[in-house]
């Protein structure tokens, strides 16, 4: 086998949660590309059908579209059981739905900072803990979070302490689950992006200059990725050309954390 070869995914089925647009769509784009069959999971099922339609059209795999709210353990669960019933067993989890509200810590709804955390840390520990029963019963998978540099950092110029917590949770659940589930060929890595090309960050490089060139800046690269760049690093961490990694966290941003 050569080592390109250890990069295909045929005959695997992924779920992206968020998978309807940015980071999750590039994600399922690629995971397609490399022969996975893709099941696009989020709360808009008219973005999430659209999305499943381009990329199936575009790479020849099968694929559904599955509105859930990730945030209701019996929907996550549902979500689960429909999909071993339609394509056998699941062996590629990637956890990417998540939010964030830019409000100074001291004016920070409460109703705010659970909604952030419901989504971004209980929500991936849902999808983890249902898709890992599925797993443990077939022999083992991968589960990928998308973490965050603001995991290790505080981000400037804007305030989002309820995003930067819900992070730097992932990161301990990632060990934790890492460590749990070894022993059943359960592997659990984190991708940490930065600064992503999504429509929300065009939307600040388009309308608030002075935030665009505070975050530019930072970087050792001159320009920012867009959302299929991840895809790639999502592709080696699901398939096996990263058998013996497992617990690790990757940043890609840019050099935006070097100094």
């Amino acid at each position: 086998m050569s080592v390109l070869d250890t990069f295909r995914l045929d005959g695997d089925t992924a779920i992206i949660t968020g998978g309807n647009r940015g980071i999750g769509k590039g994600i399922a784009r690629a995971l397609a590309e490399a022969g996975a069959d893709i099941v696009v999971a989020n709360r808009d099922a008219d973005s999430g059908a659209a999305a499943i339609e381009e990329i199936t059209a575009e790479t020849g795999v099968d694929g559904v579209a599955i509105p859930v709210d990730i945030t209701d353990e019996a929907k996550v669960e549902a979500l689960v059981e429909q999909v071993s019933a339609e394509f056998g067993s699941i062996d590629i989890l990637v956890n990417n739905a998540g939010i964030t509200y830019n409000v100074r810590a001291e004016q920070m709804e409460l109703d705010d900072w659970e909604r952030v955390i419901d989504i971004n840390l209980t929500g991936v520990f849902l999808c983890a803990k249902h898709v890992g029963i599925d797993m443990i019963e077939n022999d083992g998978g991968s589960i990928i979070n998308i973490s965050s540099i603001s995991a290790y950092i505080a981000n400037h110029p804007q305030p989002q302490v309820g995003y930067n917590a819900s992070k730097a949770g992932v990161e301990g659940l990632k060990t934790q689950l890492a460590s749990e589930w070894a022993k059943y060929g359960i592997r659990v890595n984190n991708i940490n992006p930065g600064y992503i090309r999504t429509d929300m960050v065009k939307d600040v490089l388009e309308n608030d200059p002075k935030m665009a060139a505070e975050w530019k800046r930072e970087m050792l690269l001159e320009d920012m990725a867009d959302p299929d760049s991840i895809g790639a690093l999502a592709v080696y961490l699901s398939s096996d050309a990263s058998w013996y990694m497992t617990g690790e966290s990757i940043s890609i941003d840019g050099g935006y954390t070097v100094r």
